[in-house]
């Protein structure tokens, strides 16, 4: 059965996670060989599997490096000696950025009525 529902994914493939952040498997390696936080299972012929909290964690350290221009050393440090605040402040922007984008669709939305379009509406409802 084909599971199209990527949450129920127990698994990622390094492709797929470099997918998600657009950025090369390369650069997935290099961070696993930085950050000790990132240590996804290695099935046979190493071949990498990403569990979710895995996918958070890199979401984590992309936001500090590429996001935020945190050196990896900076990032490093930041993971190991503050992790949940880290965490918990990268959740609130990340909820911030979304909150932003459904306002800006909001904001479009509503600019596409004109006055005529109003008018209109107030006379259907009043008939």
């Amino acid at each position: 059965m084909l599971n199209l529902d990527k949450d129920l994914k127990l698994y990622y493939s390094i492709s797929e996670v470099a997918a998600m952040f657009d950025v090369n498997e390369s650069l997935l390696r290099f961070w696993e060989k930085e950050f000790p936080q990132l240590n996804p299972k290695k099935a046979g012929r190493g071949v990498r599997q990403y569990r979710k909290e895995d996918i958070d964690t890199v979401k984590l350290i992309y936001h500090l490096v590429k996001e935020r221009g945190m050196t990896l050393p900076g990032a490093r440090q930041r993971m190991k000696d503050n992790k949940e605040a880290t965490l918990r402040n990268f959740e609130i922007v990340d909820r911030l950025k979304s909150i932003r984008e459904e306002l800006l669709g909001m904001k479009d939305a509503l600019d596409a009525f004109t006055y005529e379009d109003v008018e209109a509406l107030k006379q259907n409802i009043q008939s």
